[in-house]
């Protein structure tokens, strides 16, 4: 167990487990995109973990910028999107594959990804490490997904509790 702040949190995806799912996912993107030098789009601040690490095992061509999209205080979400780091890239044509650390109540990609079809991408992908089902309000479409978890608040691994925990190798849960 650890402490985060005023909160306790559980070990829940160890780093190993982790990283061999990245691996296989990676695998499978290379495979499905052999020869599409896609443009890869990671959502800060959460993603840049699993960002770095789907990016180092991609065996294709590929580009990668990020955007930084917030919605999150403290352990609940605002309810309002902020964009704080725009996109430079042009889009028109190309394969893009955007990479979230986490989807749960899909409000923030439901919000994303119109921007991004309005600049006439050939092809939108969504690939994410994590899912809560039970928390998706606004449904968004995933290519490529890590694991489905339960509707508990998450840390470690990009994953952070106002500001903290990022750093972390491997995921935890909020204690009960």
């Amino acid at each position: 167990m650890i402490q985060v702040h005023d909160k306790k949190f559980v070990p829940y995806i160890a780093e190993e487990k982790l990283q061999a799912r990245i691996r296989e996912m990676a695998q499978q993107i290379s495979l499905d995109l052999e020869g599409k030098k896609p443009l890869f789009i990671a959502i800060l601040n959460g993603s840049f973990m699993f960002a770095a690490d789907i990016f180092k095992h991609l065996t294709i061509e590929a580009e990668i910028s990020f955007i930084k999209l917030a919605s999150y205080k403290g352990t609940k979400s605002t309810g309002n999107v902020i964009t704080a780091i725009g996109l430079d890239e042009d889009l028109y044509g190309r394969t893009v594959v955007i990479l979230e650390d986490i989807v749960d109540t899909g409000k923030t990609l439901s919000q994303f990804l119109p921007q991004l079809e309005h600049q006439q991408p050939e092809k939108l992908m969504v690939v994410s490490l994590l899912t809560k089902p039970e928390a998706m309000t606004h449904p968004v479409h995933i290519d490529y997904l890590g694991f489905s978890v339960p509707n508990k608040f998450l840390l470690g691994y990009g994953l952070d509790y106002d500001g903290l925990g990022r750093n972390l190798p491997e995921i935890y849960q909020l204690a009960e």
